[in-house]
């Protein structure tokens, strides 16, 4: 048995059947727009986590309280 109740055999026959309707060239640039979105994605991420700190700190240096940011957030 292979995953939730699909057999090795089903996913090649999915497999099989979605390679003739997209071919293997459409394919092969889907899973490139895939990779490099998540790889941006991931970048952004990494950004942000340090920009993060920053943005989140009073400017008599501790931490601010996140409905404090949303409430200077709104009158701008």
């Amino acid at each position: 048995m292979g995953f939730g109740g699909i057999s090795p055999w089903q996913l090649l026959i999915i497999l099989a059947i979605v390679i003739l309707i997209f071919g293997t060239k459409r394919l092969k640039n889907i899973g490139g727009d895939v990779g490099s979105a998540i790889k941006g994605f991931k970048k952004a991420m990494n950004e942000e986590e340090t920009k993060a700190p920053d943005t989140l700190e009073k400017k008599d240096g501790s931490d601010a309280n996140f409905a404090e940011v949303k409430d200077e957030e709104k009158q701008k």
